[in-house]
């Protein structure tokens, strides 16, 4: 029998009064718990100083921002968008790393204002030195190894078209030639829930690459540390995984004779399980002695793409209406309230329902859906069905609850469109 999973930081108490004052479907996020994820990364084991950067696709909303800002972490941006909402929230210009799959429209405007650029091909490499001819530039490799959970959080490997193959260090010597460019930063970054034993290998293989330019003083090693969502599932200790790494760089610094800089990229580990979805049991049916029974919630694909889209797992704790209500328990497939057959939020890889043990719910129960701090609401198939936006709040440090993200409105969802005249 599966275990039943509890509350990470929420009390039943305050869930049923959260989901009395904003509702449900809402997203809520602990202060207290993203400041002591940062105390964590930023005491990464490191020879000659280190920079966290925020994978901000993660979460980008400008109070989780501003948490992360005044902890003195820094950005990882995916796209110029990106850079532009730190930037209005608050991050210096140099505090921000560009690392684009799509080359920037605004790269020159973006660099110009000390923005740092991050190449991750040939061709954006390339643009970039004709723009900055004689500049400084960092760039991302594709070491050759990957790892994730599944194919589709790999981004290391054959298979992945993220950086510069490996093998391709040739053509990017050519290049910082031809427009007398210094690569200062070596970049890499193979997936998400790195195994540590790959992420050490990794690492070795990222300072052989740094070897082979002179002016490299600062080595990326990226992201993907695995959080543990699930009972049993074990979650990355950065001073396990940091270890040998230091190791390597202390070695490398004996060995060439220069002292690399550490950066790092976590997005997950600084958010995961800092964020809940709190949602309400809206309806229950079965089909069956030989089927399933369906608990219907007020959220779906619209609100945590994850499990459509990944089949990822995410803790479900029953909260009663009524406290000290007794319950028992049982196996029931949670479904959400999108109009699609994929939204199952309990599934099976590869699709399909998959039983999850819980409390048995009633319906107007509510539902804590833990470990939904990071790649939910920024990664969400908003406005899917044309449910609106979810609200968020945040539980401040000292236990007061605030407003961080109203709820969209109708007129908020049409806004962009242009009504025109059909004969």
């Amino acid at each position: 029998m599966q275990s039943i999973e509890n509350l990470k930081f929420l009390t039943p108490e305050e869930a049923r009064k959260i989901a009395a004052t904003y509702g449900t479907p809402i997203f809520i996020y602990n202060r207290k718990g993203i400041e002591s994820s940062c105390d964590s990364v930023l005491s990464f084991p490191n020879a000659f100083g280190i920079t966290v950067r925020f994978a901000m696709k993660a979460n980008p909303g400008r109070t989780i921002l501003e948490i992360l800002r005044k902890k003195g972490i820094h950005i990882d941006a995916s796209s110029e968008h990106e850079v532009k909402r730190a930037l209005l929230a608050g991050f210096k210009p140099s505090d921000i790393l560009l690392t684009s799959q799509q080359l920037a429209k605004s790269l020159k405007e973006l660099v110009s204002q000390g923005v740092q650029f991050n190449a991750c091909s040939l061709r954006q490499l390339e643009e970039y030195g004709k723009a900055f001819p004689g500049g400084e530039v960092s760039v991302r490799f594709n070491p050759g190894l990957g790892s994730g959970a599944t194919k589709k959080t790999d981004v290391g490997g054959n298979t992945s078209s993220f950086g510069i193959w490996h093998e391709e260090i040739g053509k990017v010597k050519e290049i910082l030639s031809q427009y007398k460019l210094k690569l200062v930063r070596v970049h890499t970054h193979i997936g998400s829930g790195s195994d540590p034993e790959v992420w050490k290998a990794v690492a070795h293989y990222t300072l052989e690459i740094a070897s082979q330019f002179p002016d490299c003083r600062t080595v990326n090693l990226g992201g993907g540390f695995k959080v543990g969502r699930m009972q049993g599932e074990k979650t990355t200790d950065p001073q396990v995984i940091g270890k040998p790494v230091k190791e390597l760089f202390e070695n490398y610094a004996k060995d060439k004779g220069v002292q690399l800089k550490m950066e790092i990229e976590p997005g997950s580990y600084l958010m995961v399980n800092n964020g809940a979805i709190l949602t309400q049991v809206d309806d229950i049916v079965t089909t069956g002695k030989d089927g399933f029974t369906f608990v219907k919630l007020d959220m779906g694909m619209d609100v945590n793409t994850r499990p459509a889209l990944y089949a990822a797992k995410h803790p479900l704790v029953v909260v009663p209406q009524k406290e000290g209500a007794k319950i028992g328990t049982g196996d029931f497939v949670y479904v959400g309230h999108c109009c699609e057959s994929g939204d199952l939020i309990t599934q099976e890889e590869g699709g399909g329902p998959q039983l999850r043990t819980t409390h048995t719910p009633e319906i107007g129960d509510l539902v804590v859906m833990e470990g939904t701090g990071a790649y939910c609401s920024s990664m969400s198939t908003k406005n899917y069905n044309s449910y609106p936006e979810t609200p968020e709040v945040l539980i401040d440090s000292d236990g007061s609850v605030k407003l961080i993200r109203q709820k969209q409105n109708l007129e908020q969802i049409l806004q962009n469109e242009v009504l025109v005249a059909l004969g």
